[in-house]
């Protein structure tokens, strides 16, 4: 049995739900003293997750003394908050903890990817990165899950395979830390395209050219930024893309299918919640620019989200660009 903090209580919940019924003993923070009596309340995240049950075995808390002698600590924070929840934790840590961040996303300003902020904010601790397919709502109700876990040190990527792996969740380990972060990142912007072209009532021919060309334009910038091409065919990937890109339970296509009906994209983001798309798509068209390197569909969800671009237009910019060959790489090659 393995000491277990998770930090935050939107997936966070889920994940707490999860450690608990693998044996582990494990406790949940927030730093919002009513989300932790509503769920005390209610045994349940009913406001975002309802219907999985909060066992009373973990032990609810908005103290961050609880961290003192863990052994895994789960960041489970939207993105925007990583770097103060890691500054706040900081000193209760023991040197050597495995810290796994499970949000996806950029830091806005710095580009960095949040095991990097993590890294600077918690240089003695072991960083290790989880992404993939993974539904809050499905996981904390024991569907099966499969996800990666990324570390550059391959023994506490295994570690944390050992201690979450169960019936219901598999794990599989990656040491390409930065693929995994960024497909897990990018698909956000990708589903709120394709929510938009839902919204608009495009049709699946249409999302399924957004999915597919929106896998190369993650992979196009990941390459750029060091990462290897293969993990964008996993889970971290595609997988990740087509489950935020279909699911209603996705907040960032639940936000692009209000923007595709006509609702201006602050309210929808507003209307929805957190919408980690929103801000990362800002950051991914900037880092796109900086790298030079081509994201055409990033480039117009970035006009339709920051500039009031209608998204009928951004469509059509979309569909008459010049013409190309699927595999350009190999094209230029070939000449």
């Amino acid at each position: 049995m393995a000491k277990v903090v998770v930090l935050g209580c939107g997936f966070g919940t889920a994940l707490a739900v999860m450690a608990d019924g693998c044996g582990h003993q494990v406790a949940l923070w927030s730093l919002f003293p009513r989300e932790l009596e509503e769920i005390r309340r209610d045994k349940e995240q009913k406001r975002l997750l309802p219907g999985v049950m909060v066992p009373e075995s973990i032990r609810l808390t908005e103290d961050l003394s609880c961290l003192a002698d863990c052994d895994l600590c789960i960041m489970a924070v939207p993105s925007f908050a990583v770097r103060e929840t890691a500054r706040r934790a900081a000193p209760h840590l023991k040197k050597g903890t495995i810290v796994v961040n499970v949000a996806k996303g950029l830091e806005d300003g710095s580009y960095k990817r949040l095991s990097q902020v993590l890294e600077e904010e918690l240089p003695q601790q072991r960083i290790v990165a989880l992404s993939g397919p993974s539904h809050a709502e499905e996981l904390g109700r024991g569907a099966p899950t499969t996800i990666t876990v990324a570390s550059r040190e391959r023994a506490a990527a295994e570690e944390v395979q050992d201690l979450l792996m169960n019936p219901t969740l598999r794990l599989y380990v990656s040491d390409d830390v930065v693929g995994v972060e960024l497909g897990g990142a990018l698909k956000n912007v990708i589903a709120l395209a394709a929510g938009i072209a839902d919204g608009l009532q495009l049709g699946d021919n249409a999302k399924a050219a957004l999915m597919t060309r929106g896998i190369t334009e993650i992979a196009r910038l990941g390459v750029a930024m060091g990462a290897r091409t293969e993990t964008f065919a996993g889970l971290a990937g595609i997988g990740d893309l087509i489950v935020t890109c279909t699911s209603m339970h996705s907040r960032n296509r639940r936000a692009g299918i209000l923007i595709g009906q006509g609702k201006n994209a602050k309210e929808a983001v507003q209307q929805v919640g957190t919408v980690e798309g929103y801000p990362c798509a800002k950051t991914a068209y900037e880092l796109s620019r900086k790298l030079q390197v081509e994201m055409p569909i990033v480039e117009q969800a970035y006009k339709v989200l920051y500039q009031d671009k209608n998204p009928s237009q951004a469509l059509r910019d979309l569909m008459s660009r010049p013409k190309r060959h699927e595999s350009e790489v190999i094209w230029l090659l070939g000449k």
